[in-house]
């Protein structure tokens, strides 16, 4: 029999944690899990020649038969997990000769039954995989795909590793799923709405930035200037900053080195003629050469609203350089000269 739940909602579920569903590992690490999905003894085969020294998780089925290559994958480091609907775990880890410690259900047609069988069997389901790299994410590449990946990986700064050795893995919580809908419902939203360019690709970059069409108040600037506005990636910035402060400060630095090269490098970013950010992290940003501006006293408290909603989203405790929102900014050339 299968469980009333429509099957969209087993994956938010999991993001809560249920039945013991992974997190990932810490969202400071440049550490992520990736996982490559094989069907057949051809794609493992495949998959073991290219990724080399690098360490995996390998995710087959139940019934996957040849117990050579499995010992072979195990032999090389790297971990063997299930996918799939769960079923022949001991025979499965016979010939994987390891412990089985994770499995990859099918969301698309798991139901309570399939996801007890796990927790019975002490096993942890990998979540719903990112859609692209992050700290401490866990991946799922294609046999076909992985060659692509591990070289962006590597250009991103990223380690890949096997779930099992993610630093500080961990189950999901309802906080988590808290933030993902936070993120989707409200920051997508936002970027989708204002053209926000994604700069924080790379492991430890944390800069997005708007084009903007004018100079908002109290930019001394005529009113109709363009001019980019800096965006943190919160997420990430939070991820850095509870692993080490003095390194989160060297990444904000490089990464305002990132937006000087997208002023130069993105047409929507051409005409920008000053860049600011409205922020309560503007001490460093000062030290860094930015000009503070007061904001007005309305529009100073709907912004101070607006970042203690982010810092619970995000589950901070970490104070910002003051508690009163400023706007900071720099003109162009200025910018350019400094970190260019």
């Amino acid at each position: 029999m299968t469980s009333s739940v429509p099957f969209r909602v087993w994956p938010l579920l999991m993001r809560a944690g249920a039945f013991g569903t992974l997190r990932g590992g810490h969202p400071g690490d440049p550490g992520v899990g990736l996982t490559i999905a094989v069907q057949t003894a051809a794609e493992l085969q495949r998959v073991l020649g290219e990724l080399g020294a690098v360490k995996a998780t390998v995710l087959v089925p139940a019934d996957f038969a040849d117990m050579e290559l499995l010992e072979q994958a195990s032999a090389a480091g790297h971990e063997v997990a299930g996918r799939g609907t769960p079923r022949n775990f001991a025979a499965l880890e016979v010939a994987a000769r390891q412990p089985l410690k994770h499995w990859a259900p099918d969301l698309a047609r798991a139901d309570r039954a399939d996801l007890r069988a796990l927790a019975q069997a002490g096993l942890r389901p990998l979540p719903e995989p990112a859609a692209a790299a992050l700290p401490g994410a866990i991946l799922e590449v294609s046999p076909e795909q992985l060659a692509e990946k591990l070289a962006e990986l590597e250009r991103l700064g990223y380690q890949p590793r096997p779930v099992r050795e993610l630093l500080e893995l961990r189950p999901a919580t309802p906080r988590d799923l808290l933030e993902h809908i936070y993120q989707r419902v409200v920051e997508d939203q936002y970027a989708q709405r204002e053209g926000l360019i994604d700069l924080s690709q790379r492991f430890d970059a944390m800069m997005r930035v708007a084009p903007l069409d004018h100079a908002p108040e109290p930019l001394p600037l005529p009113r109709g200037t363009p001019t980019a506005e800096l965006h943190l990636n919160s997420g990430r910035l939070v991820g850095l900053a509870s692993k080490q402060w003095l390194g989160t400060y060297r990444a904000y630095q490089r990464s305002l080195k990132d937006v000087a090269q997208a002023l130069e490098t993105h047409p929507e970013l051409h005409s920008a003629q000053a860049v600011f950010a409205v922020t309560l992290f503007h001490r460093p940003l000062e030290k860094s050469g930015f000009t503070l501006l007061d904001l007005p006293p309305l529009r100073a408290r709907w912004y101070g609203l607006g970042f203690r909603v982010l810092r619970l989203a995000y589950g901070t405790q970490r104070r910002a350089s003051d508690e009163t929102p400023k706007m900071a900014w720099m003109p162009r050339e200025e910018f350019l000269k400094k970190f260019g």
